[in-house]
């Protein structure tokens, strides 16, 4: 029979369909190429060389033509960093204008590479890119929520190839956010403890879920994950905002996101995947009850009528056997990109 779970963090009730349930290994990708284009394209403007195509730049790490990662305005944003974030009320209607960052993290020279097969420096590297350029966002005192994620594969949501990742910044707090906020303030409320902590605390103690725990960080499938291999990455340390990680954990961070990733390039055939980081809003550096983490969904099955009528998810995989076929994947040593740019 199936089972209804809920998620304490997020108040989703997730059905886990027992009934139609799949093996891990029949989400695997079989026919989805790993590599499809060379390690430089002369005619994407992210690749080395290439850096005058950019739009204006706005963090380096590295050389102008020896980088390593680099951050770049997105040439089609969402929002302008242009003027001011007054709402407009008119009746029943709020509205403001479309202030707000949106950035481009290039995350990598090579245009054909991807996290899950980087060295753990060069996912360091990123890291350290996002935590500089969050540092830098918050300062702007219209910014109300900073939002990091990745879309890797058409599915996900990206329609070029070299790798990327981005940074969103908005004046407003979105209502998933206050949402989280809201439900781990009534948790430690109720009961003195960070939600948060209490969710990493049973994950470990049940183990059955977890799929890569490192000195400062823990990956897991959550106990009602709303889709097949939704994994989350909690710092072990209670922090509530991003830019509040050390040079230590950004290593460590490095380690545990690039070895989930990896297990899904090689386990799942290099699926399209999501990821974001969850942080408090700028208003506040530290609280006793939230605790940003990271959220990677792959995209392995479209949402249906079901999901839109209800709200509620259907996983045909249950949390457990999602974690405990990760968990066996062997990653070879990653490839080697030169960087070379053809003439």
């Amino acid at each position: 029979m199936s089972e209804l779970r809920q998620n304490l963090v997020t108040r989703d009730w997730v059905i886990i369909a027992t009934e139609r349930a799949k093996r891990p290994d029949e989400f695997t990708q079989h026919n989805k190429p790993v590599t499809q284009s060379p390690a430089y394209q002369p005619h994407c403007a992210f690749c080395l060389g290439n850096e005058d195509a950019s739009e204006v730049e706005l963090f380096r790490l590295g050389d102008r033509h020896q980088w390593k990662v680099r951050s770049v305005l997105n040439k089609f944003p969402a929002l302008s960093p242009v003027g001011e974030s007054d709402i407009k009320v008119e009746g029943i209607y709020r509205s403001m204008n479309g202030f707000g960052i949106h950035e481009v993290v290039i995350e990598h020279p090579c245009h054909n590479i991807t996290t899950g097969i980087l060295d753990i420096n060069d996912v360091a590297d990123i890291l350290r890119a996002y935590r500089q350029r969050y540092g830098e966002i918050r300062q702007d005192p219209r910014i109300k929520t900073i939002t990091i994620f990745k879309n890797h594969g058409e599915r996900a949501g990206t329609s070029l190839e070299h790798p990327h990742s981005q940074i969103a910044a908005t004046p407003v707090v979105p209502p998933q956010i206050r949402n989280r906020i809201a439900e781990a303030i009534q948790f430690i409320d109720d009961t003195g403890e960070c939600l948060f902590c209490r969710t990493l605390k049973d994950e470990l103690a049940a183990s059955t879920r977890v799929v890569v725990e490192s000195e400062h960080f823990v990956a897991f499938i959550p106990y009602a994950a709303l889709s097949a291999f939704h994994t989350w990455i909690f710092p072990r340390r209670h922090t509530s905002s991003f830019d509040d990680i050390n040079d230590a954990e950004i290593l460590d961070l490095a380690y545990t996101l690039k070895t989930v990733l990896a297990k899904l390039y090689y386990g799942l055939h290099n699926p399209d995947y999501n990821y974001t980081i969850r942080s408090l809003p700028t208003n506040e550096q530290s609280t006793d009850y939230f605790h940003w983490y990271i959220a990677i969904v792959p995209r392995l099955s479209y949402t249906a009528g079901f999901e839109l009528g209800s709200g509620m998810y259907i996983n045909t995989v249950t949390p457990e056997d999602s974690a405990e076929f990760l968990r066996h994947v062997q990653i070879p040593k990653s490839p080697v990109c030169t960087n070379e740019v053809e003439g």
